[in-house]
């Protein structure tokens, strides 16, 4: 139903090259057919639309994404942009959302759903560039399971040095502890 009435929506101004019900199948759609925007979920069967949008782009495909979602959640929609999609509209917005984020993003745009909060995202995402070159080595070590003093061990720093690492991100986060850092991170896509 929610295809179908994505078909309505869009029909007028794009060409449906196909609809896949599964994260698995559009991989492989994607791959094959190289369309020049793909509309979906993040929550599919198999392998969700986030986790698709991450090893495409890994593999350099840059096709254009535009997650329509009830995921109302302005960290998941950060994560969502920071792992390259052009776009995030939850499915109650209206239809013209749609229709607008669609033509914004082949533009070279991006499109985040009004509701969400645009300003929230984009300050999320300018707290993460406020990571030093050090501070993401520790976060991906910290993201490995690796104690401050392993961490030290192999970045040749201090433990002391590392722990103030941890605490600035920990303060720019919002968080308290490691393992929100660590959770917080990875809702982000700080940990890929």
């Amino acid at each position: 139903m929610v295809a179908e009435g994505i078909q309505r929506i869009l029909g007028d101004d794009f060409e449906l090259l196909e609809m896949e019900s599964d994260g698995d199948a559009l991989f492989e759609a994607v791959c094959r057919l190289r369309p020049d925007l793909v509309v979906t979920d993040i929550n599919m069967p198999g392998t969700n639309g986030l986790d698709v949008l991450k090893r495409l782009r890994q593999q350099g495909d840059r096709t254009i994404f535009v997650f329509l979602t009830m995921h109302a959640e302005p960290a998941l929609a950060a994560s969502a942009m920071r792992a390259g999609a052009s776009a995030y509209v939850l499915k109650n917005a209206a239809g013209e959302d749609l229709l607008t984020a669609a033509h914004q993003v082949l533009a070279g745009g991006t499109y985040v759903t009004p509701s969400l909060g645009a300003h929230f995202i984009s300050s999320h995402i300018q707290d993460l560039q406020q990571f030093t070159a050090k501070q993401r080595e520790v976060l991906r070590l910290v993201g490995c399971g690796m104690r401050s003093k392993q961490i030290a061990d192999e970045l040749k720093l201090s433990v002391r040095t590392v722990e103030a690492h941890k605490y600035v991100m920990m303060q720019i986060l919002g968080v308290h502890s490691t393992m929100e850092l660590v959770r917080r991170s990875e809702e982000l896509g700080l940990l890929l």
